[in-house]
């Protein structure tokens, strides 16, 4: 069993040392504990990225889900649009790399290299979601990216951003056929939107959510269907 899967064993007598119950597997960095005595958590652009995703704030919560203090902005939306839990473990590890490397080329750094920079949310959500503008642009739809220039947003790009990641991370074959990519995180970012934005649903006068929900609904209702379709 790799040494990374291992939980810290307690001492008899005392109490399971800190982490430990919560532990969870990893494949390079442990992001869930940052109080974990692991050589990637010392570098600080780790440790900012990671807490970038902390911030959860007023966010509304997913209604009839018990919401635990250490969720971040990836578990909010596994909770809302249903991705299974071995996604979101695997894209936050992959989102924190992404953007601590890009931290950590900044030149000159970071007047505080404890927080992330707005900038490299904003330069890393261009470059991802690059191929969904074009299609958008091809298309002559409007985007689904509500970010203004003016006012800068980490938040909300970190959620586009982790959005599209955890969509990419469970689409299995979908993954090749990008413009499918496109359409299903355009439709989704619609529906992140009107989360964001208080919406209410038409039909129910209730706080919106979205249409696929639930556990492993992503899986289910969106992935499942597309290759059903494809297959006829």
């Amino acid at each position: 069993m790799s040494l990374r899967h291992r939980t810290v064993p307690s001492q008899p007598g005392r109490p399971p040392a800190a982490g430990a119950i919560d532990e969870e597997p990893y494949n390079i960095i442990p992001v869930n504990n940052l109080l974990a005595d692991h050589p990637s958590l010392r570098y600080p652009e780790v440790r900012a990225a990671a807490a970038a995703l902390k911030t959860v704030g007023d966010l509304r919560r997913p209604t009839y889900v018990q919401w635990r203090p250490h969720y971040d902005l990836l578990d909010w939306l596994a909770l809302f649009f249903g991705f299974q839990k071995d996604n979101v473990r695997n894209q936050r590890e992959h989102l924190v790399l992404h953007l601590a490397n890009a931290q950590m080329r900044l030149s000159p750094p970071p007047d505080n290299i404890d927080s992330l920079d707005p900038a490299v949310v904003r330069r890393f959500r261009r470059k991802l979601l690059g191929n969904y503008s074009s299609w958008c642009s091809y298309l002559g739809r409007k985007s689904n990216i509500w970010i203004s220039d003016r006012t800068p947003d980490s938040r909300r790009e970190l959620l586009y951003v982790g959005l599209y990641l955890l969509v990419w991370g469970e689409a299995a074959n979908l993954r090749f056929m990008p413009e499918c990519i496109c359409y299903i995180f355009h439709n989704m970012a619609s529906e992140l939107n009107k989360i964001l934005e208080d919406c209410l649903d038409e039909s129910t006068g209730q706080p919106y959510s979205p249409k696929i929900t639930g556990e492993n609904s992503f899986l289910n209702g969106v992935v499942k269907s597309e290759q059903k379709e494809d297959s006829i």
